[in-house]
């Protein structure tokens, strides 16, 4: 009986071929889950953070938190950015929080918010004073009233600038 299953050398190759690939596949695979944000880093301890319901918990907790998005807008609990978003919120938030300095400066073509909007815009120093020129020469057009005027003042100028 002992002799039926006498097993091979090419296939005790195999087997071993087997379980090798199938040790590695399952200890290479990076953790893809939910990504970042609070619902991550709350949940970084649970064990096996591939099974459904470790991924259930961050993404539950990201979702009622608003997590996420602050994370990944912000750089922070664990996620990155480049900077690009956060450097636009920037100049929004400044425009919203100034715009009356920046609108009576605008039309005299300089100031110190100014001088701050063009740098938070990324406009090089050299060239703020060609950049104050244009803000004072368009002035009636970059001052709209509406809804949300230091935001249609900032997408106004940026479309200046394309």
């Amino acid at each position: 009986m002992h002799d039926i299953f006498k097993p091979t050398a090419p296939m005790l190759t195999a087997i071993v071929l087997i379980f090798l690939t199938i040790g590695v596949a399952l200890g290479a695979h990076p953790d893809n889950g939910p990504g970042c944000g609070l619902g991550k880093l709350a949940w970084s301890d649970y064990p096996n953070q591939q099974t459904i319901w470790a991924q259930v918990l961050q993404s539950t907790t990201n979702g009622t938190f608003g997590a996420q998005t602050f994370g990944i807008s912000s750089g922070t609990s664990g996620c990155t950015n480049n900077g690009t978003l956060f450097a636009s919120e920037k100049v929004n938030v400044f425009a919203a929080v100034n715009f009356d300095n920046l609108a009576q400066e605008m039309a005299q073509g300089q100031g110190e918010h100014l001088t701050s909007l063009a740098t938070l815009m990324g406009i090089p120093a050299e060239q703020h004073g060609v950049f104050f020129a244009m803000a004072q020469e368009k002035y009636m057009m970059l001052i709209q009233a509406g809804e949300n005027p230091s935001q249609a003042l900032i997408q106004a100028l940026y479309q200046l600038l394309i």
